[in-house]
């Protein structure tokens, strides 16, 4: 599961790999939009609720959340630090390991670029599954995308007794690949 913080709108999604092509499916996203509530501890409320539902519908195995990044408006993360708080609180409840990724390594693991736009992540994340079409907002496909980096962590040659030198030995040592094709 992946979940893209935040006070106003909480992306989350949910994928899953099946068979031995381990390619990543999608099975449901979404956005929690809290932008019209003023209260903010009603906002925590309910993302601490509905992510809390989700995962007792759908049991994922664990959670993948972005991490805090540093910015010039500290309240602005202090709302976010709270947002991803109640976040993992809701899967913890469930005894769910939550694992974080700063920005700059999930649009990496879905581009190749640490400096990638938002859109390019969304464009490529279409490359890598078939999303659908209510996966168009970027606090959606940001939520995917932090679902894909997890799943790409666990999946990426080690730097211990891999085989592969680069990428491109990577993709032919592992013909499976979600990258194949590509």
């Amino acid at each position: 599961m992946g979940i893209d913080p935040g006070t106003n709108f909480t992306g989350y999604a949910i994928i899953r790999t099946l068979g031995k092509s381990k390619k990543p499916q999608l099975v449901v996203s979404g956005v929690l939009e809290l932008s019209k509530i003023d209260d903010p501890y009603l906002k925590l409320q309910m993302i601490f609720q509905r992510i809390l539902q989700i995962v007792d519908t759908y049991h994922p195995d664990e959670l993948a959340i972005e991490s805090q990044f540093f910015g010039a408006n500290v309240q602005s993360m202090l709302k976010l630090g709270r947002a991803q708080g109640v976040a993992i609180a809701a899967a913890l409840q469930r005894d769910i390991p939550i694992f974080e990724y700063a920005p700059k390594k999930i649009k990496m693991s879905v581009t190749g670029s640490g400096t990638a736009s938002k859109e390019q992540v969304a464009f490529l994340l279409g490359k890598f599954m078939e999303l659908t079409a209510t996966s168009q907002t970027l606090d959606e496909t940001d939520a995917i995308a932090i679902a894909f980096c997890h799943h790409i962590q666990g999946t990426l040659p080690t730097t211990g007794g891999s085989k592969s030198k680069n990428w491109g030995d990577y993709v032919k040592n592992n013909p499976h690949s979600v990258y194949k094709g590509l």
